[in-house]
């Protein structure tokens, strides 16, 4: 066989892995532009230039084109959350959590503005659960064992603050580093009042001063 035609598995396992990330980033650009229930496979497929057979070979319905998005973006945030749950649950490791985080929503961040914007269809698909799922893991992450209400409620306006905040500042003034600074300062900071607000007293160390004191060394009586 002549060696021009040749080609070994590796170079069809990286022909297969071009052609599914084309499918996937030319239906999400489909799916943002005309909706996810207005957009069909036949569409997809004459936007790749390709026949719906060969589109079948790699994707047999939209949702599994959303799904391998949603699972190939995710990966990262999948290995990070493993990396928290392995780490001591102090506020340096959250804050860090939160760093990182912010990293792999920059790459999810078109995944995520469709989710926002198709959020009735998303419910009905096995997306929306497995995004419930993923912000449950979040949370594990991010909120202290036995969390009050309150302190509940400013570990999710963190997660708020990070996906809706590096999207709708897109367009506002400034830098994209500035942008991403703020939304990452607001954010690590609700998480060091839920933190602190949740954390028990140190040993030998009372959180308050005990009833009818002040805190303060006792004055030497008066003398006559």
């Amino acid at each position: 066989m002549r060696a021009g035609i040749v080609m070994n598995d590796g170079t069809k396992r990286q022909r297969r892995g071009d052609t599914r990330r084309r499918v996937q980033e030319t239906a999400l650009a489909l799916f943002s532009e005309q909706g996810y229930e207005r957009t069909s496979l036949r569409e997809i497929a004459e936007a790749l230039d390709v026949t719906k057979a060969a589109l079948y070979y790699h994707f047999r319905a939209k949702e599994d084109i959303l799904i391998s998005l949603f699972e190939d973006l995710n990966r990262p945030i999948d290995e990070l959350v493993e990396w928290a749950r392995r780490q001591p649950p102090s506020l340096e490791t959250k804050q860090e959590f939160l760093l990182r985080y912010s990293r792999a929503l920059t790459d999810a961040a078109p995944l995520i503005r469709f989710m926002q914007e198709n959020q009735a269809a998303v419910r009905e698909l096995r997306i929306g659960g497995m995004f419930k799922d993923r912000v449950t893991a979040l949370m594990d992450v991010l909120q202290e064992p036995g969390a009050s209400l309150p302190d509940r409620v400013r570990c999710v306006a963190a997660l708020i603050t990070m996906h809706l905040g590096l999207l709708t500042l897109t367009e506002a003034e400034g830098d994209p580093e500035s942008k991403h600074r703020a939304v990452l300062t607001v954010a690590s900071e609700l998480i060091a009042q839920a933190h602190h607000a949740s954390a028990p007293p140190r040993p030998g160390r009372p959180h308050t001063d005990p009833p009818g004191t002040t805190g303060k060394p006792p004055k030497e009586p008066l003398t006559s």
